[in-house]
């Protein structure tokens, strides 16, 4: 790529619904792969604000007894689906695995809809915030169409057949269902702890602090979590924004960003992909 702005127009020149795949693979891999990587994390993050959700994790004890383990399952399987797509050999074993491991327990559909909404508009709402660039309506539907797709091959029934819907649905059942319960906390801390353990201990109060700032009110209530600190919020959010301005005047990416090809914590020999996840049910 010669140009900051290359992947932009090919991906303007591509359909939004029957090129969603090239097109999710390009925004992960060359435009933004930090920022959707780290906004996926959060999407699961508020998943935890779902007191039904969050006692059946809890209930697990998978994120007390093995937080990085499953934690690095969770990221490498989305990570196959969107690096490789959905209907690649790769992608679709990634999905038949994730059928697997929800099978074992009672989760709804409505739940299962509100998590996959959270995989579309979480990343565009990071993005507009803080991307290099504003993602485009073009692209929004194409991740729309993407995990349409992926939530089709996983059995989820009763999709919202346009991006709005969809968009209005996951507004409309953090409303509904966000509420505290100590599961929610238990389960959101174990998930902090797994965070603060990337960084030198010393940092450790600050990674806590700093997370507490990137909580909305709604989910902050449904955690039990304390106000962020406003001076250590405003600092990260103008961080986040000026280092957007520097990625924007850095030379493009030539090589693609792939999570599954990088060094992990859990796995530092390298993953095979049937092995992902907890192989039977946690009690």
């Amino acid at each position: 790529m010669a140009n900051r702005f290359d992947v932009y127009h090919q991906i303007m020149q591509l359909d939004p619904k029957e090129d969603c795949q090239e097109i999710v693979f390009l925004e992960g891999s060359y435009e933004y792969p930090w920022l959707i990587k780290k906004s996926l994390e959060f999407a699961l993050f508020r998943t935890y604000g779902v007191p039904k959700s969050s006692r059946l994790l809890d209930k697990a004890g998978q994120f007390r007894r093995h937080g990085q383990r499953r934690y690095d399952d969770t990221t490498l399987l989305i990570s196959e689906i969107t690096e490789n797509g959905y209907d690649s050999k790769r992608g679709l074993q990634a999905i038949r695995i994730m059928n697997r491991l929800h099978g074992q327990y009672d989760i709804s559909n409505g739940e299962m809809l509100y998590v996959l909404s959270t995989f579309i508009y979480e990343p565009i709402r990071w993005n507009k915030k803080y991307g290099w660039r504003k993602p485009t309506h073009h692209e929004n539907l194409a991740s729309y169409y993407f995990w349409v797709e992926v939530g089709k091959r996983m059995n989820i029934k009763d999709i919202p057949d346009t991006y709005e819907a969809f968009e209005q649905y996951n507004i409309d059942y953090e409303r509904e269902h966000f509420a505290f319960d100590p599961a929610n906390r238990r389960i959101a801390d174990a998930t902090i702890e797994i965070m603060q353990s990337w960084y030198p201990s010393f940092l450790s109060p600050l990674v806590r602090e700093g997370i507490y700032t990137m909580v909305d009110e709604p989910l902050r209530e449904a955690f039990g979590f304390p106000k962020g600190n406003a001076f250590l919020g405003a600092v990260v959010q103008i961080g986040l924004k000026v280092a957007a301005k520097i990625i924007r005047y850095m030379p493009p990416r030539n090589e693609p960003y792939s999570y599954t090809k990088m060094p992990n914590r859990s796995y530092p020999q390298g993953y095979e992909l049937e092995k992902l996840g907890p192989p039977t049910r946690y009690h």
